[in-house]
């Protein structure tokens, strides 16, 4: 949140932005150990494809094929559809992007009523592309090589090559992604020198706040 555009006079809000593979959610888990209130929009994302009007809309879109056999959103078709190009991913977006932002503006305000939170973390994938930047007071950056991503995507979430970079493909260049990001922390290192990283940018981000 531009403090120029807006009146936001609550808790720092972080947020996460980094390549597919990065460690985004590590990171997350880093600041929730220090107090802070994470609130993930990939978990949002899932738990809105459960509810009716979400599955109607996709059904519309793409046909019946996109719900399984236990009546769940079949998540592998709809990936597999929506970035097949750059409309359907535009397509899901639309159905998508809003509601989630909802939910995060709930989650928000759930963290700046809770005393014992310290600030709010949002990790969302794409943050920037989605307009939810505009949520956070600042941005955090996180760094990894190519083959380590790639790597984690394919250990973690059984992606291929070819998935990793259709996702990568999907979203803003790194350059523009860093470009955009005060802080950056390199998630390359060992799990301490990363703990590390995430204490020093949260300890400047309080005190930031602290002097608004």
């Amino acid at each position: 949140m531009d403090s120029a555009k807006t009146k936001y006079s609550g808790k720092p809000v972080i947020g996460i932005v980094g390549g597919v593979g990065a460690g985004k959610s590590t990171v997350a888990a880093q600041f929730a150990s220090l107090g802070c209130a994470v609130i993930d929009a990939d978990a949002i994302g899932h738990d809105l494809l459960a509810q009716p009007d979400v599955q109607r809309e996709l059904v519309a879109l793409w046909g019946p094929g996109v719900i399984a056999s236990d009546g769940s959103v079949d998540r592998a078709a709809v990936a597999k559809l929506a970035f097949a190009s750059p409309e359907s991913v535009a397509a899901l977006n639309a159905i998508m992007h809003w509601r989630i932002r909802r939910r995060i503006e709930e989650g928000i305000a759930a963290g700046n009523a809770d005393a014992n939170v310290r600030a709010i973390v949002l990790d969302a994938a794409i943050m920037i592309e989605a307009g939810w930047d505009d949520l956070c007071t600042h941005l955090v950056f996180v760094s990894a090589g190519e083959a380590e991503r790639q790597r984690r995507v394919a250990d973690g979430r059984g992606w291929d090559r070819l998935a990793w970079q259709s996702r990568e493909k999907s979203q803003f260049s790194l350059d523009t992604k860093r470009k955009r990001c005060y802080f950056s922390i390199d998630n390359d290192a060992s799990i301490f020198c990363l703990s590390e990283q995430v204490r020093e940018i949260l300890t400047k981000v309080i005190h930031e706040n602290d002097l608004r």
